[in-house]
């Protein structure tokens, strides 16, 4: 595989995958048809005063129709330690997993990654990583909403990586 992803060109911050290509299916074994398991990702470009990064997988196809303005959920991931420049694949759902940094709460209320399960359709995920100026402070098992709000006025840029999955 190419090993695409988008980043932002002022920084250069890229987050691309061993296991799928930027906008390709995402395989079955990281998501709820296999094992379930959080897919490799590598990190590259991280900028200069970067203290902390945070991933966060999101499902904006996901019929949500009593929040209907919020994303389905699949993973919340703060305080990764910028020199790390890769997440292997099963990282668990450890709070604090082995890489570093913190797990927070997904859509199905647990602790860490929770794969593509579309109930109908080709559904998007979006891995989006931002490298921030600061630590988090946030405990174990915040969610998306905790954790977006203190990143607010500290991201010092972002990327995303943008997979699909129709389940079997």
């Amino acid at each position: 595989m190419s090993k695409k992803g988008t980043d932002e060109v002022r920084h250069g911050l890229k987050l691309v995958s061993p296991a799928f290509d930027q906008g390709e299916m995402i395989p079955s074994e990281y998501t709820c048809d296999g094992s379930n398991m959080s897919p490799p990702l590598e990190i590259s470009g991280v900028p200069a005063g970067t203290k902390s990064l945070v991933l966060i997988c999101d499902d904006p196809d996901a019929p949500m129709p009593a929040l209907a303005l919020l994303t389905f959920v699949h993973w919340v991931y703060y305080n990764i330690p910028p020199e790390v420049s890769s997440l292997d694949k099963n990282i668990g759902h450890d709070e604090h997993p082995a890489a570093g940094g913190i797990q927070g709460k997904n859509g199905y209320r647990k602790v860490g990654y929770g794969g593509p399960c579309p109930p109908f359709g080709t559904h998007r995920y979006f891995f989006r990583l931002y490298a921030l100026d600061t630590l988090l402070d946030l405990p174990p098992g915040a969610k998306k909403k905790q954790v977006l709000k203190a990143m607010k006025g500290h991201i010092i840029t972002q990327t995303e990586l943008m997979g699909t999955y129709k389940k079997r």
